[in-house]
């Protein structure tokens, strides 16, 4: 019996442990499971707790729906994820700012519990480290900044080592002092790369930013009416006061923000590329446009500043009322200016995010690019127009001009002209902003669908309703509208979430898989064509809609929004676009090969046509600065106009003006050179009467009249200025510029127009016309027909053109002939009046055509200067130049007038 008690008992107690020993392994369990429950919950600062959502909550960190029971909520900052996603979830910034708080309570609580003891007799000498061999040398580098004083210590440098106990010849104080040195070589070198820098850059800097502030020296005081005299400012009235005051915040604003451009060119610009040897097109990314934006806000400033200067009162330097300024803010805003504005804000604005992206990276990564950051910054102007805040402020500029023009309208009351000119001015500014904005969202969009497309897997592929293959390159032939997450509705009543692009004739559905887009694989095609599109609401189903195609037969999609407003502006977005959703004859579905290679070049070509005429924009600009240089005098700069070319059908342009205009300056740019007159003899007869009687070799050099000899007779009439000269020199090169932009372009719009089957040959008085083959060739194709509509109303007005030119012709053939018959009466009183003259016959045939300019020349005989007054006759049917004295005038008017009834006879006929 006793045996048998201690059997049970020992299993009794061997049970007991068993189970107590389960009892701690859950127990174990349990709190592991709550740890990681615990880690799991408290991730990246967000304290997350479990939560039960609805199928259409979207997850804050991937954007997706949530369908199962595994959502997380951050109560501290409001944000609902996936469980997956939680490592994907930016820090929380509420809790991230309390722990900040209590690390730096922390450290201060430590720093003042650290005490430094004195060193006694019998203690060594604390070793110096190899990165700062002296107190000396430590003090020089580092130097008495304020900002080093509130520096923590090494966490390598320890209480031991800072009061001098080390020992050297113990391995341990050894391995102290390595790993004191290495530990703040970072920290040592990045001090010695910021601080030890030479001054000179330093100088460089800040006498820069010196000469930057002193461009803003007369507008330093906050109103117009600071600025002005205390008495000055009594004679004017309320309204006056307070126009004037926006008025000087307009060109207080304008200086400031000159100042900022000026600081991103001169101080950052310059200094990535010459200091930091940055690429040209690193520094372009992070400073997008800035020549173009420095170009025109610096022309805008002079028109304000010449115009404050223009209203100074008589003996002050510092009073002044602008009366009108309308008139220079709707030249600002109209025209060439506005559409330079448009493009280069449009491009900087829609670059914004990319720049600052890449400027953080490369402060990031780059400590040569950080030194320099920081060293530039010093000073106090710098402070607050870092190269962020520059950025930004240069994109909210083009948005300030219209509440400043309407305050002042506000205060224009009695002068009705200046307020119709400055609601102009607004007007204009207001649709350039609605036009920025919009070209804006293209770029953006643009710039969305190239990422959207390289992010698709490019083996994907989706089958359509006529049996083509959608690859991705299809994508970019077409233009984003809009995009976003919706609810595909598929078989077994599931709602698949997918991202869908509405572009300008399809809508493509895309669907996620390893961070990449692919095709989703259902029972309908992925993509949709516009091509009379049906959409209708679900009954009861507020998020609900149907998308019924026009295919045989007709599919149905049910797609589903996040809520009712989304869906009522996909509804209307796809509406707006179904209106406007181009034809499957103009816009096929898929392209061919041959269609994909004719149209790439074709963009080719255009592009290469705008490059060219930006080149030659740029070479004009050369040219006045070029013309700045050579003559000393500043403010030469190209009339701002549409002067080169642009091909806005159905305006064509006209080249023939241009040749005009250019044939023009070169008449005035020679009487400018030449400066003569058909009066110098009659005014010095009496006094000099030996100049008309030189022979003839002293009186024609070069076919040229003595301009030497003239000048005596001629003091009395002022000599062209330079200025003048070399404006007409820039005018003339904007011309010929033009014209060759002309040209360019017109051999584009002729090989673009579908001419199928069509020989062009040269007709009378320079006119293209097309002759066909048979009358079956006309109707080839509708885009053939309507090229050939658009050519024949080219010639049609050519042709009416021709007609105006030719009977203006004529007409000054008529002056030539009256002018010539003048020119002989003269020359017959010189004879009469002083004597022999050289004979008139023999003149013009030794004389040059005044047409050719001999270079160094600098004579010119008296019939040529008159006939260099005319203007160019320009016949390329055979009228003579009236200018040429050889011919006989009854031959020529009979030629004449036989060529143009010829051609008026031709013009008939075509008409």
């Amino acid at each position: 019996m006793s045996r048998v008690a201690n059997l049970s008992k020992l299993r009794q107690e061997r049970m007991r442990e068993i189970s107590l020993r389960n009892k701690e392994r859950e127990r174990m369990r349990e709190q592991e499971k709550a740890a990681r429950e615990r880690e799991a919950r408290y991730s990246n600062g967000h304290l997350f707790t479990s939560l039960t959502v609805s199928g259409t909550t979207l997850c804050t960190a991937c954007n997706k729906s949530i369908t199962a029971k595994e959502a997380l909520s951050c109560p501290t900052c409001n944000v609902t994820i996936h469980n997956r996603c939680r490592d994907a979830l930016p820090n929380c910034t509420k809790m991230k700012q309390r722990q900040q708080k209590t690390v730096l309570l922390r450290n201060n609580s430590a720093l003042q519990n650290v005490t430094l003891r004195a060193k006694t007799p019998g203690m060594r000498e604390r070793p110096t480290s190899a990165i700062y061999p002296s107190d000396r040398f430590r003090q020089s580098l580092l130097g008495s900044r304020r900002g080093r004083s509130g520096l923590s210590l090494s966490k390598s440098v320890s209480t031991n080592n800072i009061s001098g106990t080390l020992n050297d010849d113990s391995p341990l104080g050894l391995r102290r002092i390595l790993s004191q040195s290495t530990d703040s070589l970072s920290f040592r070198t990045r001090a010695m790369s910021v601080e030890s820098l030479n001054d000179d850059g330093d100088i460089y800097y800040h006498s820069l930013l010196e000469e930057i502030e002193l461009e803003c020296q007369d507008f330093k005081a906050d109103s117009w009416s600071m600025a002005v005299d205390g008495g000055y400012l009594q004679t004017h009235r309320k309204n006056v006061i307070k126009r004037q005051d926006v008025i000087y915040e307009l060109i207080q604003t304008e200086l400031h923000h000159m100042r900022t451009l000026h600081i991103m060119e001169r101080v950052f610009q310059q200094g990535m590329l010459e200091e930091l040897q940055l690429e040209l097109s690193t520094v372009h990314a992070i400073f997008p446009c800035l020549e173009q934006l420095i170009r025109i806000h610096s022309h805008f400033l002079a028109q304000l500043l010449l115009r404050r200067n223009n209203s100074l009162q008589c003996g002050s330097s510092c009073n002044f009322t602008i009366h009108q300024l309308g008139d220079i803010l709707l030249h600002q805003f109209s025209g060439q200016c506005a559409d330079d504005m448009q493009k280069t804000y449009a491009e900087f604005c829609s670059r914004h995010l990319r720049a600052v992206k890449l400027y953080k990276e490369l402060l990031a990564r780059d400590k040569r690019f950080h030194c320099f950051i920081r060293r530039v910054s010093r000073g106090h102007l710098l402070r607050c127009h870092g190269v962020q805040e520059c950025i930004l402020l240069v994109t909210q500029r083009i948005s300030k001009y219209p509440v400043l023009i309407q305050r002042i309208l506000e205060y224009t009351t009695e002068d009705e002209e200046e307020a119709s000119s400055l609601a102009q001015a607004l007007t204009m500014v207001r649709d350039l902003l609605s036009s920025i904005d919009q070209q804006m969202g293209e770029m953006e969009k643009t710039q969305r669908l190239q990422e959207i497309q390289l992010k698709l897997d490019p083996r994907a592929q989706a089958r359509v309703r006529d049996g083509g293959v959608f690859k991705p390159g299809e994508l970019l032939r077409r233009r984003l509208v809009h995009e976003g997450t919706l609810f595909w509705k598929t078989q077994g009543s599931r709602l698949k979430d997918i991202q869908v692009l509405l572009m300008t004739d399809i809508l493509v559905f895309l669907q996620e898989k390893d961070q990449r887009y692919i095709f989703p694989s259902l029972d309908k095609p992925p993509v949709l064509s516009l091509q009379n599109l049906i959409v209708r609401d679900i009954a009861n189903q507020e998020r609900g809609m149907f998308l019924i195609s026009d295919s045989s037969p007709p599919e149905m999609y049910e797609i589903h929004a996040a809520s009712k407003e989304n869906k009522d502006v996909w509804i209307r977005h796809i509406e707006r676009t179904v209106s406007k959703c181009p034809s499957r004859l103009e816009f096929p579905l898929i392209e061919t090969e041959q269609k994909a290679h004719l149209r790439r070049l074709k963009a080719d070509l255009q592009q290469k046509d705008r490059e060219m005429l930006e080149l030659l924009q740029e070479r004009v600009t050369v040219f006045c600065e070029l013309a700045e240089v050579t003559s000393g005098q500043e403010g030469l700069q190209p009339p701002i106009t549409r002067y080169l070319f642009r091909a806005d059908i159905p305006q064509a342009p006209r080249a023939e003006k241009l040749l005009l205009d250019a044939t023009a300056e070169v008449d005035k740019l020679s009487e400018l050179l030449l400066g003569s007159s058909v009066d110098i003899p009659l005014l010095c007869h009496h006094s000099h009467k030996e100049v008309v009687g030189t022979s003839k070799q002293d009186l024609l050099v070069n076919g040229a009249h003595d301009f030497s000899t003239a000048k005596d007779c001629t003091r009395s009439q002022d000599k062209p200025t330079t200025v003048e000269i070399c404006q007409r020199l820039v005018n003339l090169s904007v011309y010929l510029h033009a014209l060759q932009g002309a040209v360019i372009k017109q051999d584009s719009i002729l090989e673009l127009l579908p001419q199928s089957q069509d020989t062009l040959v040269p007709a009378a008085g320079g006119v293209w016309r097309p002759l066909w083959r048979n009358s079956g060739d006309r109707e080839a194709s509708v885009g053939s027909t309507i090229g050939e509509l658009a050519l024949l109303q080219r010639q049609h007005s050519l042709l009416q053109e021709e007609l105006l030119r030719l009977r203006d012709a004529e007409n000054r053939f008529k002056d030539s002939e009256r002018a010539r018959a003048k020119l002989e009466r003269q020359v017959r009183h010189m004879k009469v009046c002083s004597g022999p003259a050289p004979d008139f016959q023999q003149m013009e045939e030794q004389a040059p055509q005044p047409a050719s300019l001999q270079p160094g020349s600098h004579l010119i005989t008296a019939a040529d200067t008159l006939w260099a007054r005319q203007e160019p006759v320009h016949s390329s049917e055979g009228l003579q130049d009236g200018s040429d004295l050889e011919v006989d005038v009854t031959s020529d008017d009979d030629g004449t007038a036989s060529e143009s009834s010829k051609d008026l006879q031709d013009i008939q006929e075509d008409i």
